[in-house]
């Protein structure tokens, strides 16, 4: 089958790799759309940061170069035995696999489980013609419901863990710094969890325009005066600001526009290491929370569930493409040169 496969910062090869053959419990899917995030993007730029280019699959003990790709959807082609989907079934899984055992799982959260691995990050992925992963990462999609937004359940699923996390509350005023992939993902997952008014700061352009069509109550364009801006929408400070840019210093301009005693939650990921203002934090008795990935059974169902019932897909997808075009959509992605998501459908045929 053909395959994306990372060897290292900007090699990114198709090649022809043998078809997965699914273990007890697995399910072989073929993948009918597999989306690219700043993850990805960030590893083929620069190398990876978690994990080494000869990966260890954490249950087959393999390693060598990775099949890319942890947001994907597809069809059974072959079910676990006694499963709850049979061959034909349209699915979206969560790519991130958790034990069920240890004392995160038994607390709820899986996605800090001690065993965890992710499937396009530490053990095969699906951006390939076929992937097999666990039946229990696995959600039925709604009927009725598009292939090309059925794509976005993952990151989306990532988005409302992140939303669950900042622990917003009806009424709150949230600050919300980047309106990118993910901020949007965030934004809508805020809209669908509780009613909080939302400022979005970010530059100019189509996003801050997206973010006002998605619930944001307004935007603010970053510059100089931005901090004063958002204290006009919310004085005093905000309840909640949620950072979701990575980008140097926005870690210690949301301290600057929360209020005492309020919350901040870091959801990007900064590319150094930054100073944070601990004096105010400790001072003024903020929170700091942080979010990592998604709960898959609290947090992918649901994200499937908005996506059949919003437009979220007809703002945010940038388009749907062949496998052949990953590293030119990748070096879009890792030069901010790509607003929305880009999927791709290896089911489509291509010269060789």
């Amino acid at each position: 089958m053909r395959a994306a496969v990372y060897h290292g910062d900007h090699d990114v090869r198709i090649e022809d790799v043998p078809q997965p053959q699914p273990r007890d419990g697995e399910v072989l899917l073929k993948v009918l759309r597999s989306g690219m995030c700043g993850t990805d993007a960030t590893e083929w730029k620069a190398g990876p940061k978690t994990f080494p280019v000869d990966r260890v699959h954490p249950v087959t003990g393999a390693t060598g170069p990775m099949v890319l790709g942890h947001e994907f959807i597809g069809e059974v082609v072959t079910p676990a035995a006694a499963g709850r989907f049979d061959a034909g079934a349209l699915v979206a899984s969560g790519a991130g696999v958790w034990c069920g055992e240890c004392d995160r799982c038994t607390e709820g959260r899986t996605n800090l489980c001690r065993r965890y691995y992710t499937h396009g990050l530490n053990a095969p992925g699906g951006l390939a013609e076929y992937v097999a992963v666990p039946e229990r990462t696995l959600v039925a999609l709604p009927d009725g419901l598009s292939l090309d937004a059925a794509g976005l359940a993952q990151p989306l699923a990532v988005g409302l863990h992140a939303a669950r996390r900042s622990g917003a509350r009806d009424g709150d005023r949230v600050v919300l710094i980047g309106a990118g992939a993910i901020g949007t993902f965030v934004l809508t997952g805020l809209m669908h969890l509780v009613g909080v008014d939302v400022t979005v700061v970010d530059f100019p352009g189509q996003r801050l325009e997206r973010a006002l069509r998605l619930g944001a109550a307004r935007t603010v364009e970053v510059g100089d005066a931005v901090r004063d801006r958002v204290l006009e929408a919310a004085p005093g400070g905000a309840d909640v600001v949620i950072e979701a840019s990575g980008a140097p210093g926005q870690l210690n301009a949301a301290i600057g526009m929360v209020r005492d005693g309020g919350t901040v939650l870091q959801v990007g990921l900064p590319a150094t290491q930054q100073e944070v203002d601990v004096h105010a934090v400790v001072m003024r008795e903020i929170t700091v929370r942080t979010t990592l990935a998604h709960v898959c059974g609290d947090d992918l169902a649901p994200a499937l569930q908005i996506l059949a019932t919003t437009p979220l897909a007809d703002e945010l997808l940038d388009s749907v493409r062949p496998l052949g075009d990953l590293a030119e959509q990748l070096e879009r992605l890792a030069t901010a040169r790509l607003e929305g998501k880009v999927l791709f459908d290896p089911t489509i045929q291509e010269e060789r």
